[in-house]
């Protein structure tokens, strides 16, 4: 089924209860995080159960979303904390050019 027009994207950033932390895309984050927390979601998310919303941001279309999540999968988790606690807005602006072509808009 496709989405309704003017529907957004969400990147996401969640803690699992061994510390580690999820990157994922969805349209409905809370959703998601209930999915995840009963073993419906991702293979690593049914072994590493999450515990908390770290941060989330919304995105136009699901392509921007996809290549956010790899930009941010990318990073070290401290940088991944720091762009939850800064807002995920910031960093979506602060990484939205690379060698001078647009990755995504925010």
């Amino acid at each position: 089924m496709p989405a309704a027009k003017g529907a957004k994207w969400w990147l996401y950033v969640l803690e699992c209860h061994s510390g580690v932390l999820y990157t994922g895309i969805a349209k409905n984050v809370e959703a998601r995080f209930e999915a995840h927390r009963n073993g419906k979601g991702a293979k690593f998310t049914r072994l590493n159960r999450p515990v908390a919303i770290l941060g989330k941001t919304s995105l136009a279309t699901k392509g921007q979303a996809l290549r956010a999540e790899y930009a941010l999968k990318r990073l070290p988790r401290a940088a991944k904390l720091r762009w939850c606690a800064a807002g995920l807005g910031a960093f979506i602006r602060s990484r939205s050019t690379r060698a001078g072509r647009r990755i995504w808009a925010h």
